[in-house]
């Protein structure tokens, strides 16, 4: 158990506001939900109408109907980062959080309403960002021997098992409802794309062909939709997402095709690293940021 001995910085980004907004895919109504006066990342929208997210190490829960906020126990997991899902039955929550003894990311199980968390990935760094419809499998980007891929590894723990091996980053893995298919992104082609796979890491097919750097598939719970998060050619990186930035949520067929923009905001990193859907796939959660003067 990692024991707070020493001063942990944790990464701030100052002077920053936070807006909690939603839209609807079809008509693109916006409502903001919450303002905040610091940076909070990656909702995670549940069934019964509450919004996760992660400000500052710690999970949060915000009532969409109360505007109620409350941090949820995650006992020693406080410096957890905007990679964090929550199981099929939303009784617990996985976490991405950085171990005092290397500060390196690793995933952890616990609670949803609080508890200890159970270590699931012990090597390190391992970023969270899918959890398998019949919940017994996480798929997390990580790096290993110098190379981030994808990898998966039961929730209960034991040996990972590698799924992507090309040059290049891949990110962001993600299952589709029905399970049949992890998506993800990568930057095997030059600029980052969207690509999908089968569940175990047969047929790796190219989604998205855009002159764009396009990051953090997330699929609608009716398995019909898929929206990411495109950053503009030349403004990053082809393997970097930033936060800051100008930049686009759009939204396409979970068969491909052409896309269409949803909207554009202020943000990048923070803004949808996580599955943001509501669950009746109408309305997708993301967070919209300012600069403080």
């Amino acid at each position: 158990m990692d024991t707070l001995k020493e001063p942990f910085d944790f990464p701030v980004r100052e002077n920053t506001k936070s807006f909690l907004e939603i839209i609807h895919v079809e008509t693109g109504e916006r409502e903001t939900l919450a303002t905040f006066d610091q940076v909070i990342e990656a909702p995670n929208w549940t069934r019964d109408d509450r919004i996760i997210y992660n400000s500052g190490g710690h999970i949060y829960s915000f009532d969409i109907n109360t505007n109620e906020r409350n941090v949820i126990d995650s006992g020693f997991a406080c410096f957890c980062n905007n990679d964090h899902v929550l199981s099929p039955d939303e009784s617990q929550i996985a976490v991405s959080h950085h171990t005092l003894e290397d500060r390196q990311s690793r995933i952890y199980i616990l609670p949803l309403k609080g508890g200890h968390p159970t270590l699931i990935t012990p090597m390190a760094p391992s970023y969270l960002h899918g959890w398998s419809p019949d919940g017994k499998t996480l798929s997390y980007c990580a790096e290993r021997n110098g190379q981030y891929d994808i990898y998966t590894i039961p929730t209960s723990g034991g040996i990972e098992k590698q799924l992507t091996d090309l040059p290049g980053l891949d990110d962001g893995p993600e299952y589709s409802p029905d399970g049949r298919h992890i998506w993800f992104n990568s930057t095997r082609s030059g600029l980052m794309q969207i690509w999908r796979m089968n569940a175990m890491g047969s047929d790796q097919t190219q989604m998205t062909f855009e002159e764009s750097n396009n990051w953090f598939p997330h699929v609608s719970p009716n398995g019909e939709k898929v929206v990411y998060l495109s950053y503009r050619k030349g403004d990053v990186e082809p393997g970097d997402h930033p936060p800051n930035k100008d930049v686009e949520l759009r939204i396409m067929s979970n068969s491909g095709g052409e896309s269409r923009l949803l909207l554009k905001l202020f943000g990048g990193q923070g803004t949808i690293n996580v599955n943001s859907w509501s669950p009746d796939s109408k309305q997708i959660a993301y967070v919209r940021y300012e600069l403080n003067d």
